[in-house]
């Protein structure tokens, strides 16, 4: 498909699944796009200098800077959202992002039990710093292939480029639509995956783990209680792969989106629910 036809696609696809929000796309670039939102430059991090002791963390926290937090910004503004080397924000999502590597091991204390002996009880979401390295070392994003980690909506890739991956931002009646899609497009019953990650590992860091592994999956994500502030109620992220995508818009006129099928009375449910969240347009 030319992107074009993958927009042209796209719109039909909104109109089936009652969603006025357009997808995001996720690429890798030298450059950034004019606007973008990001991060501040932060002092330099690696896991050299930590395993130095030569690490403020304090600085580094600074500067801090989520990555849903800046693709919220710019889902409300129409525009894009970035993370680098230099300008990475969040010691995790700058790793999650495939713009460092090794991970830091601030992170394994950090999102477990956090420091004993010391104010930073962590966020309790793993049982322990061994638990974390685990998935940390698991997750394990490829080096980028470019100096940023760029968002955007999908409508703005009309130079030719082309995204990694597209990232859906929506409530479950219309998550239902995509799930059914994806299994429809490829006939795997376990090709949607949600396994535990922060709000950028479910966006892109899982969706380069099952690409590097030669796998076409749909990471379904948004579970982060720290990233839930950056996100609508009820909503959650929904990315897929491009290649995926494309067949997912190919598979459109013989899906039960044209047919008479149950989903009419799930397109009435994502009306009812639109009504009541006063996005009506």
């Amino acid at each position: 498909m030319t992107m074009q036809a993958i927009l042209d696609g796209t719109a039909a696809f909104l109109n089936h699944l009652g969603l006025a929000e357009e997808p995001f796309g996720v690429y890798y670039a030298d450059t950034k796009p004019d606007n973008a939102y990001g991060p501040k430059t932060g002092t330099p991090i690696s896991r050299e200098l930590e395993d130095r002791r030569e690490l403020d963390m304090q600085e580094v926290m600074k500067t801090f800077s989520c990555v849903m937090g800046n693709v919220w910004l710019a889902r409300k503004k129409k525009g894009a959202a970035f993370i680098s080397t230099e300008e990475y924000g969040c010691p995790g999502g700058v790793y999650y992002c495939s713009m460092m590597k090794p991970h830091l091991r601030f992170i394994e204390h950090y999102v477990s039990t956090g420091f004993p002996g010391t104010p930073l009880h962590g966020e309790r979401y793993m049982p322990s710093p061994d638990a974390m390295r685990a998935f940390m070392e698991k997750v394990n994003p490829r080096k980028a292939p470019a100096k940023y980690c760029i968002f955007k909506p999908l409508s703005q890739f009309t130079d030719g480029a082309e995204p990694e991956f597209v990232i859906f931002f929506a409530r479950p009646e219309v998550l239902t639509g995509l799930f059914t899609q994806t299994i429809f497009a490829t006939g795997d019953m376990d090709c949607v995956m949600s396994p535990f990650g922060a709000g950028c590992t479910n966006m892109i860091g899982w969706p380069l783990y099952y690409q590097e592994q030669g796998l076409e999956k749909a990471v379904l994500g948004g579970f982060d209680p720290s990233a839930r502030k950056f996100m609508k109620t009820d909503e959650l992220t929904f990315t897929v792969p491009f290649s995926l995508y494309s067949k997912m818009l190919a598979a459109l006129p013989e899906s039960m989106f044209t047919h008479e099928t149950d989903w009419s009375g799930v397109r009435k449910k994502v009306a009812r629910s639109v009504k009541a969240w006063g996005e009506e347009e």
